[in-house]
């Protein structure tokens, strides 16, 4: 009950601040009683909608369009918020001082509420208005192919300019666009690399999600040096409550039989070889392990009879493990593929000069490469989308890493 009741107070409050934007600005009656009524209304649908979720099928269509409508209703009228309450504050500072200090007694103390103050804060709000709208209608299938060179002083010759491609974060329960799939997983084959890397999250929850998708991913065509695939933290089924543990079990069985049926070999807690020219390097994968979620991944047992010497490329969906156990760990694991963050899906991003996302205050290592003493990671932006049916500034990525020899170049 106490969570319903914050939901409306804040609501309230982001309500009265819009509704004084625009009252200052549209003095039409029958507007502003249509505006009213749309507003309770929406407010209303939220509630009961927000009310009706099922912890026991937990994401649906229905949640996804009513989280993503939340977001493009109250996200720019919380920048409203801001702005007219920032304006409240002037005011009565502005009054105090007319008050107490020019000792303006005649009449009201607090200055008019000021026209071009909620025309700017208009103006301000239609930004992400319009971009959450962009983001749910295109944003989300805007694949993009992202490349990038890594250089290593141990990479044996013959891997020298071996291609890897990565994707990440299918959630294949979101998509709702089969041409649109088909576009990206045609995207992945006209790369033509030599290994196919998926590091987890095929589906939101449950299994069944990936039936209508199996054979438009198992159309991603198997390079030479095969496809390999690892869980991410969706893949355990620990997000809805299961009718009973054994429901639980078997979708999580089901959701790792669905790797073979899309033909990639999944690595739990294992590793096995690429040979090419009488060299090899080690790719390790592990379960999932994150800071703050499922800890399943067990980097001693997959790496197990490797050295400091061999070249090793390990598949962890969540980044936080290479944060806090890998980059460090003495068997020195030279890149480290990850995905999960999904960018948060929305940001700002100049490739090559600027890129922001507010989940980089939840974590250091977030969208595309980072290094340290020569160990590398690269996080994956996702290949699907979650909770927010769309993407702004942060885009699908399909990567394509070249691996080579010598020192690095930046």
């Amino acid at each position: 009950m106490f969570r319903w009741i914050f939901f409306i107070i804040i609501v309230a409050f982001i309500e009265i601040y819009a509704f004084q934007a625009f009252k200052t600005l549209i003095k039409t009656r029958w507007i502003l009683v249509a505006y009213e009524i749309l507003s309770a209304a929406l407010v209303i649908y939220f509630i009961w909608s927000l009310s009706q979720f099922d912890r026991t099928v937990g994401q649906n269509k229905q949640s996804l369009f009513t989280f993503g409508l939340l977001l493009i209703v109250y996200v720019p009228k919380m920048f409203l918020m801001i702005i007219m309450f920032g304006e409240d504050l002037f005011r009565i500072i502005r009054g105090i001082t007319n008050y107490f200090v020019e000792y303006d007694n005649s009449g009201s103390y607090l200055p008019d509420r000021r026209k071009f103050v909620s025309q700017i804060a208009l103006v301000v709000a239609a930004i992400p208005f319009a971009s959450l709208i962009y983001g749910i209608f295109e944003g989300k299938y805007n694949f993009k192919v992202i490349k990038q060179q890594v250089f290593f002083p141990d990479l044996p010759d013959a891997f020298d300019g071996f291609k890897v491609t990565q994707i990440s974060d299918i959630h294949s329960g979101s998509f709702d666009n089969p041409e649109k799939i088909q576009y990206a997983i045609d995207l992945i084959n006209q790369q033509e690399t030599d290994l196919i890397l998926f590091t987890g999250d095929i589906v939101n929850t449950h299994a069944t999600e990936m039936d209508p998708w199996i054979e438009t991913f198992k159309g991603i065509r198997t390079p030479e040096f095969g496809k390999y695939s690892v869980l991410g933290n969706h893949d355990y089924g620990e997000y809805i409550t299961w009718p009973s543990k054994k429901q639980k079990d078997d979708n999580f069985e089901a959701i790792k039989d669905l790797h073979q049926q899309i033909d990639f070999k999944l690595l739990l807690n294992e590793h096995t070889f690429i040979e090419k020219d009488n060299q090899r390097i080690a790719l390790v994968g592990v379960e999932n392990w994150g800071k703050n979620f499922k800890q399943a991944g067990d980097l001693r047992k997959a790496s197990e009879g490797l050295t400091a010497q061999d070249f090793k490329i390990l598949m962890s969906h969540d980044p936080s493990h290479w944060e806090y156990q890998v980059k460090e760990d003495e068997k020195h694991f030279q890149l480290t593929l990850a995905g999960h963050t999904h960018g948060m899906q929305f940001g700002i991003e100049i490739p090559g000069f600027f890129k922001w996302s507010p989940v980089q205050y939840v974590y250091k290592q977030w969208a595309g490469l980072y290094e340290n003493v020569g160990r590398y990671v690269y996080v994956n932006r996702g290949f699907g989308f979650h909770a927010y049916p769309g993407r702004v500034g942060i885009m699908p990525e399909i990567t394509v890493l070249e691996l080579k020899k010598g020192a690095s170049v930046a």
